[in-house]
């Protein structure tokens, strides 16, 4: 059904919008401000191609200038229940949308539209804590118990998680030697919570539920396996990004390009080519293939 039959989501919007306008200075004709809305701009009709574009929504939380996470109090269309800010943060992929944002750009471009009469309320500094465990989110997936299809919308995330997490701690080891201040502490604050609940941030393995032949199976699937560990060992040692200067869709900047005048970007425009496994015996499942599909070798 289409979201929102109320428009109570919509008029929330359009309000916080108008909000960041009139914050910002820009023209009230909006002809240089692009904006991205994910049931508008993620294809509804086609499976496949909806599937494609939901796989891309790393890229374009990532990429946008500032985020706002519109969840007024509002009636479920199909459902006895009501979609909030917490529904919204309970959802795998609303965590996910956010950590893609505030990974690469801190969280002073955040903002919450949870009412029409106050509409654009600045998210605190921390605010990522809430969201940065990702994987203990809820998926529709989980839910059906993957029944129609093996893969789990975790192993999707396995890639772009990994590479913004190269850049983030790449960042923090080359941007001290001239960083700006505030951008030093952003990246800080996220490695550090990162640091002392990685097995919870970046799950080793997890319980996948699917069925087949009429029988239900649970099994320990490997979804970072130590990729973690070795991210940050390549980079300690200097082999953590190639520069590609023939291929702009595969140049890496050094880290201390990424720390900019403000945390707002304190991570720009690189990207991370994932760790050659050493290991031979781990074996990380995607919803594109295995990671040896899209890593370096």
């Amino acid at each position: 059904t289409v979201p929102d039959p109320s428009n109570n989501q919509y008029e929330t919007m359009c309000i916080s919008l108008r909000e960041l306008v009139k914050q910002n200075g820009w023209s009230e004709n909006l002809k240089d401000v692009f904006v991205w809305v994910d049931f508008s701009c993620i294809p509804q009709a086609n499976p496949s191609t909806q599937n494609l574009a939901i796989r891309s929504l790393a890229a374009y939380a990532s990429s946008a200038t500032y985020f706002i996470i519109v969840a007024p109090d509002t009636p479920h269309a199909d459902l006895d229940d009501t979609c909030d800010l917490d529904t919204y943060q309970r959802r795998m992929w609303c965590r996910a949308e956010q950590v893609c944002h505030s990974m690469r750009n801190g969280t002073s471009g955040m903002y919450l539209a949870v009412r029409k009469d106050n509409a654009l309320i600045p998210v605190i500094s921390d605010f990522f804590r809430e969201s940065l465990r990702v994987f203990e989110g809820e998926l529709t997936c989980c839910r059906l118990e993957h029944k129609g299809t093996s893969a789990c919308d975790r192993q999707s995330l396995v890639i772009p998680l990994l590479g913004l997490y190269g850049e983030l701690y790449r960042a923090a080891k080359d941007g001290i030697k001239g960083g700006n201040a505030e951008a030093l502490s952003s990246v800080e604050a996220f490695l550090k919570e990162i640091e002392e609940h990685q097995e919870s941030v970046f799950p080793r393995t997890f319980q996948r539920v699917t069925w087949r032949k009429n029988k239900r199976y649970t099994e320990e699937v490997v979804l970072f396996g130590d990729l973690i560990d070795r991210m940050k060992y390549r980079i300690d040692h200097g082999i953590g990004f190639a520069i590609d200067t023939e291929n702009t869709g595969t140049v890496s900047s050094k880290g201390s390009e990424f720390i900019r005048h403000g945390a707002s970007d304190f991570l720009r425009h690189g990207v991370v080519h994932g760790a050659s496994a050493h290991n031979q015996n781990v074996t990380v499942e995607t919803a594109v293939g295995t990671l040896d599909d899209h890593v370096d070798k």
